[in-house]
């Protein structure tokens, strides 16, 4: 069952993309008292950087969105004056192949970078590595038909210990090799300097806190920038 904070995470998105489709030229009037075409430059200006995760990007057991390491990002943006929007797509709970049938319809606008956040759900499962491998290269492949010239980013996940010393090195093999195959920029660990510090993380020692999440956009960070 979809969370209510994740079907208002999905929601936040849909009436986003919806403004931006039923925008367009409008007419203001000036001091002369004559109608002039609204221009739309500055707007058209704005590039969309789409966030596509799970619950680490939706920001599970925040108070707000506000406080997940996207709109964190945004801060950052927003300090140096960049013209790009974060856009939150993280659903609690989705798997790599949610992942891969729910990117389609976010498709629909422009997107000029893209996040991708997700594996973490397939391998706390013990689910099959070569199908997460396949199910993110599939929603990679689709972005891509769609925006060719669109700028990738890939965040690198790894899962616990205690669910076996290969299927530890399998699936941490994943990001490294689609990074490489589609020269995706790699954060190497997403939750790095955050995993297992139970100071960082909420109760259930899987989702970031506050402080956490902090940490998470300064690993994102140095990696995004760059393309901005």
């Amino acid at each position: 069952m979809i969370k209510l904070t994740s079907y208002l995470n999905l929601l936040v998105v849909a009436l986003f993309f919806t403004s931006c489709n039923s925008g367009g030229s409008g007419t203001t009037t000036n001091s002369d008292g004559n109608n002039t075409t609204d221009s739309t430059s500055k707007e058209s200006a704005i590039k969309n950087i789409l966030f596509f995760g799970n619950s680490l990007t939706a920001g599970y057991g925040l108070e707000t969105q506000e406080e997940a390491f996207p709109a964190l990002i945004q801060q950052k943006i927003d300090s140096l004056k960049l013209p790009y929007q974060c856009i939150n797509a993280g659903l609690s709970g989705e798997t790599s192949a949610g992942g891969n049938e729910r990117i389609d319809w976010l498709l629909k606008q422009p997107i000029d970078v893209f996040v991708l956040e997700l594996g973490a759900n397939d391998g706390l499962r013990g689910l099959s590595v070569n199908s997460t491998y396949e199910n993110l290269k599939g929603i990679i492949d689709k972005v891509l038909a769609a925006y060719p010239d669109c700028k990738l980013v890939l965040a690198g996940m790894k899962v616990p210990p205690n669910m076996g010393n290969q299927y530890f090195k399998d699936f941490e093999t994943i990001y490294p090799r689609l990074a490489e195959e589609y020269n995706m920029a790699l954060v190497p660990f997403l939750l790095e300097n955050v995993a297992g510090l139970a100071n960082l993380n909420q109760e259930d020692g899987v989702h970031p806190t506050t402080e956490g999440q902090i940490i998470l956009a300064d690993n994102v960070w140095p990696v995004l920038q760059p393309l901005l």
